[in-house]
């Protein structure tokens, strides 16, 4: 299963508000910081079991279920719409992408006997540390 490649623009919502930082004469009245919200369980983007994926992964990022994603690093509206989609769209193929499950490994052999010969010596260092017995 591929990431999808594009998000339509009728399942996005934008929202246009004042940037902070630079900007010079058009600072306090040009809305060019940009959010966008995608409602990651309605759409008709994604397969079941990518959808599933997703949501069980940008959990802790949804906002009342909505992915919601800003930008406001350019001075202009446009480029941190584009700024915005596309951090979207990466956020999302991450999201979606499987993951490889842990191969089971074991123990070498010198780290155990690395491991039982600390443990040796931490044990005589406590016993030297007791007081004699009577």
């Amino acid at each position: 299963m591929a990431a999808p490649e594009r998000i339509p623009d009728s399942e996005l919502t934008w929202r246009f508000s004042r940037s902070s930082g630079p900007g010079g004469q058009s600072v306090n009245t040009t809305d060019s910081r940009v959010e966008v919200r995608w409602d990651l369980a309605r759409s008709s983007v994604l397969s079941a079991p990518e959808r599933d994926r997703a949501l069980a992964r940008l959990g802790s990022r949804l906002v009342d279920g909505y992915l919601v994603v800003t930008a406001e690093e350019h001075r202009s509206q446009l480029r941190n719409r584009a700024a915005a989609r596309s951090r979207l769209e990466a956020v999302l193929a991450d999201a979606v992408r499987p993951t490889r499950g842990r191969r089971a490994t074991r123990p070498t052999r010198g780290s155990q006997r690395r491991r039982l010969d600390a443990k040796t010596r931490r044990g005589q260092t406590k016993k030297l540390r007791r007081p004699p017995p009577d």
